[in-house]
């Protein structure tokens, strides 16, 4: 097999001019091409807009800007699909933002109390944002609002501003909530048709270039649904024929995509007709069909494409089932555990994790450095420097270093914008409709890249900002002055000073994912199952070995994409390493592949085949983990085995691994 068949490889490194900005620049710089959220940029205007009316109406401005900002974070936290998920991204985060607006309140104008308060406080949210996406958003909005509370002066007594704030979040779930009755399972349905549409997709490009990248995005859609599917099941299944429906639907697509690789594998086009039959599946997904269409299938030859069709014609049985029968339904790919004991498992690690210790105390040296700035040094009081602080060192929305100037970029774009409105724009009733078209623009903005999310919220904030302390134009100045500080207190504290800055673990996660292949290789074709053991129970196990090897995957590639985006010599050794994540897709195909093929009627390979392609497996991990660079993996030979075998594909894109790293 070649090895020339690698994806495009972002490294970033050349330049078309000397003077050209640098590509991990560009690539932020660039629009994201995400469709705009109409409803959710509705939702904006309406939510941000409508309390600034109702303060204006009762004379008490500060408290509508009081009640817009609560709404902004809810707008800003409004990311998930299933409305029981967004109900938990947003309430949840405005208890937390509630607490800590008032600490903020309560330490306003302390000196050294407020800048130890608000460290401690920084402590706790870096810590908590390594637990998962909504204490993500806690944790931002407890110190955001805490920064907020300490820096601005806020209505009096304490509690005001938290009721203001919480009120603002409330109103946006409550906007949110409103097309639950019309669509309350619309979210899940719909996700389950959007994996059945990316399985289609997938099957008209295999056998040709276009399939790894079709593989991918299946693969992502997959885990959204199951995330939404199983997440909700964990309360109402057993009580709900629906969502037990939609799971069968889930369930069935699985030898579907586990086909997909074998059918690949067979180097031609698929005909026409078997990914049209599986867009039809998509439609009665969404449309809630229960009527089986008559399949004009080819009549299949080699095992894949028995596989393929095999598992088609079952898909469309069970997706037209009216009712599944429930015990035929099965959940072990995935069923969340209790809630409890979740929460339970989620502060353990975060306890005892040293990347959560780092992350928290990374932050926490930002904000105490930032805030005894503002608070101690004879500058003009602000409460921006820790706010971009805060923004530009958040764990999970990308690369520390690009976040930085990406974030001064936008800041300075959106002080363009709100200049001008501040300029030209009485305050008072114009207020409102200029809101509702700058807070429109957020969710907006927000889909095409940080860049352009900062230059959104940026004027919002100063629009409110003003109607409470009143500074008019004069704020515009200020605010690029303490951005760039901001911007240059994280990148000197919270990523020159740090070793993990530089020395990137990106080929030591590499090598784990290698490992993991090596392992699903065993699991694959390891020794026969117990004859005790629960029926399926060994196919189930593979199935979430399966599950678990692509999600890890998905992870992998996306912190490589994230390491590309930073200076050298992180973003050039993640370029190096680049093809090698790609090849390691492969083999995962080629093992799943060769697994189908095997339950369709091709010959298992031998037990002393299996060992010695895991042996060449984990030799190419530890090679991965101790080299510095691809170059210095060397060329070590792969075993030799029957070419004829099911894993003769697998040996060959092991084969073809250890090629890339010795040409890159």
């Amino acid at each position: 097999m070649s090895t020339e068949r690698t994806d495009h490889i972002p490294s970033g490194r050349a330049r078309p001019h000397p003077l050209a900005p640098p590509a991990w620049l560009l690539r932020g710089l660039r629009p994201a091409s995400a469709p705009i959220p109409w409803a959710a940029v509705v939702r904006a205007g309406i939510a941000l807009s409508a309390p600034l009316a109702v303060g204006f109406a009762l004379d008490e401005p500060e408290y509508g800007a009081l009640v817009s900002m609560g709404a902004l974070s809810g707008v800003i936290g409004d990311t998930a699909d299933a409305y029981r998920m967004r109900i938990l991204n947003i309430a949840v985060p405005q208890l937390f933002g509630a607490v800590g607006v008032a600490l903020g309140t309560l330490v306003f104008g302390h000196g050294w109390f407020a800048v130890g308060a608000l460290t401690l406080i920084a402590l706790v949210s870096g810590m908590i944002s390594s637990i998962g996406t909504v204490a993500s958003v806690s944790g931002l909005l407890l110190l955001l609002n805490a920064v907020v509370g300490a820096g601005l002066p806020l209505p009096r007594p304490w509690w005001t501003a938290p009721l203001l704030l919480a009120a603002g979040g409330l109103f946006v779930l409550l906007l949110t909530l409103l097309g639950w009755p019309l669509r309350g399972r619309q979210p899940e349905r719909a996700a389950v048709a959007a994996t059945y549409r990316a399985l289609a997709d997938a099957l008209d490009a295999a056998g040709g270039p276009d399939y790894d990248e079709r593989r991918r995005a299946l693969t992502q859609s997959l885990n959204q649904a199951y995330d939404l599917i199983l997440g909700r099941r964990a309360r109402v299944h057993g009580r709900s024929p629906a969502l037990v429906r939609m799971l069968a639907q889930l369930n069935v697509v699985v030898p579907l995509v586990e086909a997909a690789p074998a059918a690949h594998l067979r180097g031609r086009p698929l005909p026409p007709a078997i990914p049209a039959a599986v867009r039809d599946l998509a439609e009665a997904v969404e449309e809630g069909r229960t009527q089986a269409p008559a399949l004009e299938l080819p009549a299949p030859h080699t095992p894949a494409e028995r596989a393929l069709d095999a598992a088609l014609r079952h898909a469309v049985t069970v997706v037209h089932l009216a009712e599944p029968e429930l015990r035929t339904v099965d959940d072990r790919l995935g069923r969340p555990a209790a809630l409890g004991v979740r929460a339970r498992r989620a502060v353990r690690d975060m306890m005892l994790s040293g990347g959560s210790w780092r992350y928290g105390l990374r932050l926490a040296l930002c904000i105490g450095l930032a805030q005894a700035l503002v608070s101690l040094v004879p500058l003009e009081r602000s409460y921006w420097v820790p706010l971009t602080v805060t923004f530009v060192l958040k764990p999970d929305f990308g690369s520390v270093f690009s976040r930085a100037v990406l974030r001064a970029l936008g800041t300075a774009g959106g002080l363009v914008i709100a200049a001008a409105v501040l300029a030209e724009v009485p305050r008072g009733w114009w207020d409102v409709p200029v809101m509702a078209v700058l807070a429109a623009l957020i969710p907006a903005f927000s889909a095409k890249g940080y860049a352009f999310q900062t230059a959104a919220i940026t004027p919002v904030i100063l629009l409110l900002s003003d109607l409470l302390n009143h500074q008019g134009f004069d704020l515009i100045r200020p605010r690029l002055v303490d951005s760039l500080i901001g911007c240059a207190i994280t990148l000197v504290f919270g990523y020159l000073l740090w070793p993990e800055s530089w020395h990137s673990r990106i080929g030591d996660r590499l090598a784990d994912t290698v490992d993991d292949a090596a392992r699903y290789v065993e699991r694959a074709f390891g020794p026969a199952p117990d004859p005790d053991a629960a029926p399926g129970a060994a196919r189930t196990a593979r199935l979430q070995a399966r599950r678990r090897i692509y999600r890890d995957l998905s992870g992998v590639r996306s912190e490589f994409q994230r390491a590309l985006t930073e200076p050298p010599p992180t973003g050039a050794r993640a370029a190096a390493w680049w093809p090698l994540v790609v090849a390691v897709e492969r083999i995962v195909d080629a093992t799943t592949a060769a697994r189908v093929r095997v339950n369709h009627g091709a010959a298992p390979p031998r037990a002393e085949e299996v060992s010695a392609l895991t042996a060449d497996l984990r030799g190419l991990a530890e090679c991965v983990r101790t080299a510095r660079s691809p170059d210095r993996l060397g060329t070590a030979a792969v075993r030799a085995g029957d070419e004829a075998s099911v894993l003769g594909p697998v040996r060959q894109e092991v084969a073809a691994a250890r090629g890339i790293a010795a040409e890159h």
